[in-house]
């Protein structure tokens, strides 16, 4: 029904699969095509929230978030909690704003948290997939806060070197499917299922071998 307890689950629902959706649109390499280009700029602002993806479609990533339709909410309820969800991480996308109160930073997503989320510092790859709600983060182990003295550098792994808007929304697909192409035929499914920056001969680097060699030069 549309009771107000209802669009409080709603919400909370939908943030929950949107934590999972983003967290596979960074593992997944199939999604992450898709997702790229959000990543894609080496500048953080409010203009970075607006990189939405065009793909998102195609790569079917909606049907993380439409399936408690099946659980009664109305579609109308779960259209409006996305759309407010997605309004809210609209401010996180700053380094105008620092921290904020502790028992904000502990529930709720903010610019610091987002800020290691953008970043391709080792220590920060592949974490802080909230939406709205930063609990899941910390409930599923992705949780890392801003540290003070590591300088935040944006954008990707391996950075496009270029403005071109076709290459920044397309890049990922195009290398995808040309490993597809060439892969022997018992890794081509890997190539779409794995994580981003995986080989089948090692020559690559993912994001867990780079955070991996990190922590062993810190050791």
């Amino acid at each position: 029904p549309f009771a107000w307890w209802a669009w409080i689950a709603c919400f909370v629902l939908d943030d929950f699969n949107y934590y999972w959706a983003h967290r596979t649109g960074h593992r997944i390499r199939w999604f992450w095509a898709s997702h790229v280009n959000h990543h894609s700029s080496q500048h953080y602002n409010l203009s970075t929230a607006l990189r939405q993806t065009w793909t998102g479609f195609v790569a079917l990533s909606f049907v993380f978030r439409i399936w408690p339709a099946l659980l009664g909410f109305h579609p109308a309820m779960l259209v409006t909690v996305g759309g407010v969800n997605l309004v809210y991480q609209f401010w996180i996308h700053t380094e105008a704003i620092g921290r904020m109160p502790r028992w904000f930073e502990a529930v709720f997503n903010t610019p610091s948290h987002h800020r290691v989320h953008h970043a391709t510092n080792p220590v920060y790859l592949d974490r802080n997939y909230a939406g709205a709600l930063i609990v899941w983060d910390r409930l599923f182990r992705t949780f890392q806060p801003e540290l003070d003295g590591e300088r935040i550098r944006y954008g990707i792994v391996r950075q496009l070197g270029t403005f071109g808007i076709g290459w920044s929304v397309f890049h990922e697909w195009a290398g995808m499917l040309k490993d597809f192409a060439v892969a022997p035929l018992r890794y081509k499914l890997a190539y779409l299922v794995r994580e981003p920056g995986w080989s089948h001969d090692g020559s690559r680097d993912t994001s867990d071998r780079i955070r991996e060699r990190w922590r062993e030069k810190q050791d």
